[in-house]
């Protein structure tokens, strides 16, 4: 069994995970503005860019 995700692959997910922590962070300082675009931006374009980079299509 390959394990599938490459470099770019992680990198993006250590970047999408930092991104919910920081979100999490900043929610509970009160802010209400800040935190839910951060937390948008790591579950709906980090999370999947992480998974879907580097694929490629079977032929």
């Amino acid at each position: 069994m390959r394990f599938v995700f490459n470099k770019t692959n992680s990198t993006l997910l250590i970047i999408a995970i930092l991104a919910t922590i920081a979100g999490y962070i900043v929610m509970g300082t009160g802010d209400k503005t800040i935190s839910p675009i951060i937390l948008i931006i790591a579950y709906v374009v980090l999370f999947p860019a992480a998974i879907m980079a580097g694929t490629k299509k079977k032929d």
